[in-house]
């Protein structure tokens, strides 16, 4: 059933992606009550085990249980890093549950672009990614080849300035070939203020993949979806 506001949680591991991801909210999906869990925790734990655990992913799916049980009817994870955990939960729970780019992924493969390239500043963030970018492929880009280029850049994440971090990101896709891409994804919330700053230093279009969940949410939760627009958030 279509409800007036619909309850959407958001799993946060940094608090700059839950504020990214409020700010999405209120402007692309005003109608929703939204209701943000953190646990700031789960990307040092992860990179500190090397990755995913078991039992790192034993507690997302507790953190997601705890969200159900809680009346929500619709799930954004900000978190890239624990992305596959939703192929488990979407088993589990009938309420939709969104990947954090998974949205901003179907858009680009969608688009004219045949040079994709990912940049990310927490290393568990750029597998996930890239795993989620193949998994779309024959869905979304039946037919049509694509070439995806990753990049890495740690320094990044210990800055708090919009111009540093882009800096930062755009000497990592400098290094690794994806400064002249066709289009540039930012595989994490926390860096979207960075956007417009990288776009003006590679002269390459970016996304980011806040305002793209936002939008699906609001189409499945809602009675009339809006047209749908690709890109990143405006």
């Amino acid at each position: 059933m279509i409800e007036p506001r619909p309850l959407v949680a958001m799993i946060h591991a940094v608090p700059a992606g839950a504020r990214i991801a409020q700010e999405a909210f209120a402007r692309e999906f005003p109608q929703a009550t939204v209701w943000n869990v953190l646990d700031d925790r789960l990307l040092d734990d992860a990179r500190d085990a090397g990755g995913l655990t078991d039992a790192l992913r034993r507690r997302m799916l507790r953190l997601i249980e705890h969200t159900m049980d809680g009346g929500a009817q619709g799930l954004l994870l900000t978190c890239s890093s624990y992305g596959e955990v939703v192929d488990t939960a979407r088993a589990l729970w009938p309420a939709p549950v969104l990947k954090s780019d998974e949205a901003m992924f179907k858009a680009a493969l969608a688009g004219p672009y045949e040079r994709i390239a990912v940049v990310a500043s927490t290393p568990p963030a750029v597998p996930a990614a890239l795993a989620q970018l193949e998994a779309l492929i024959p869905a979304v880009r039946p037919g049509r080849s694509v070439e995806i280029v990753t990049a890495l850049s740690e320094a990044a994440a210990a800055e708090r300035d919009p111009t540093a971090i882009a800096g930062h990101l755009a000497e990592a896709l400098r290094a690794s070939g994806g400064a002249d891409a066709d289009v540039v994804l930012l595989a994490q919330y926390s860096l979207s203020p960075a956007r417009d700053h990288l776009a003006a230093q590679i002269g390459v279009p970016v996304l980011d993949g806040a305002g793209a969940a936002a939008r699906e949410l609001r189409d499945l939760l809602t009675a009339t979806p809006a047209p749908a627009r690709t890109g990143g958030t405006p």
